[in-house]
């Protein structure tokens, strides 16, 4: 009774804690399609910063999870420790919390949870960001050599469609529009695909046209019949990711090779090379062969001015293809060649 007397009388606030915050906040974006991310970063939060009030939510009361999550991770990948772009994520939704708290959510007098937003310091990612490794063509053909079956065709169609791992792990035979003027088809990856988790959405939430080069279109031809969904199947299902022991133990065997095929040290980028990393091959070769950015964008599937609709004529598919068939010009034993300039490895 003292305290409605108090938030009557003296427009005192009430106090709301992380828990009730974080709580109305994960109702308000259920149907968000990261919400999955979002409970798990907040039940990460909440052994830490729970019960404390949201004003005393800062910088001070967030570094003992933050030096927790740089010790250990929730997972067998992260065991030692996650990464500052991951950690920063979680303190992302701090910053949208108490700003929903202080600048939307109100109580029963009008005020807000929040008087103030205090400001959240994010870690620095950039000293922790292993940049982009393009394959050149002579890397790329030892380390598919030590690769074989369906990671080999996975691997192949990755670099000649620039796809993101999830979407060639799920790849679905539904998704695959024909286009018989071209004697070709299409896989359009609908905009609530949701990638590993199941919920997690196309990454720019929109439709997704993803088309074939000759390379491409070989892998899928050779690929159908397999299984009456997945494109890629693993023992009746969806491969659940690329990066596994065969990966590893193929560019361990393949950085070997390259060293005595040259004569000179692998570069290190090419002895942990990420799945990650052929989606860059493809972008890296279709801007050396001289693919205008817009059109770069609508074939790697990130946002443009203007999206690529399932609305397309033929003749601008037409386009799409042959500019992605660029990408293969650029193979030295072919029209063109792509040089790919490094420093030696330390």
């Amino acid at each position: 009774m003292a305290e409605i007397d108090r938030v009557k009388d003296f427009k005192e606030r009430p106090v709301y804690t992380w828990r009730q915050a974080a709580t109305k906040y994960l109702l308000e974006c259920k149907e968000k399609p990261s919400i999955d991310l979002l409970a798990l970063q907040l039940e990460h939060l909440d052994g830490f910063i729970g019960d404390l009030p949201l004003t005393q939510i800062h910088d001070g009361t967030l570094q003992p999870f933050i030096e927790h999550r740089k010790k250990v991770g929730f997972n067998r990948q992260a065991k030692n420790g996650v990464k500052n772009r991951t950690i920063n994520i979680a303190l992302n939704y701090v910053i949208a919390i108490l700003n929903c708290a202080a600048r939307s959510w109100r109580d029963e007098n009008g005020l807000t949870w929040l008087e103030t937003v205090p400001k959240i310091t994010k870690l620095d990612e950039k000293k922790q960001q292993r940049p982009p490794y393009p394959l050149s063509w002579l890397e790329q053909r030892i380390f598919f050599k030590e690769l074989n079956g369906r990671l080999l065709n996975m691997a192949i169609f990755k670099v000649n469609t620039g796809t993101r791992e999830q979407e060639v792990c799920k790849l679905d035979w539904q998704w695959e529009v024909k286009v018989p003027e071209l004697d070709t088809s299409i896989f359009i990856i609908p905009a609530d695909f949701g990638g590993r988790t199941g919920r997690g959405g196309v990454k720019n939430t929109d439709e997704r046209i993803v088309v074939l080069n000759d390379a491409a279109k070989q892998i899928i031809e050779a690929q159908r019949g397999l299984h009456p969904q997945y494109v890629f199947p693993c023992n009746g299902k969806a491969v659940g990711q690329m990066l596994n022991s065969t990966w590893k133990n193929a560019r361990k065997r393949a950085a070997n090779k390259y060293e005595r095929i040259t004569g000179s040290p692998a570069n290190k980028g090419f002895k942990n090379l990420r799945v990650h990393d052929l989606k860059h091959t493809f972008g890296y070769r279709l801007r050396a062969a001289g693919v205008y950015e817009e059109d770069r964008k609508d074939l790697m599937g990130h946002k443009s001015d203007k999206s690529v609709t399932t609305h397309y004529s033929a003749p601008t598919l037409e386009r799409m293809i042959e500019l992605a068939n660029k990408v293969l010009e650029t193979d030295p034993q072919q029209r063109k060649s792509l040089t790919i300039i490094r420093k030696k490895a330390a």
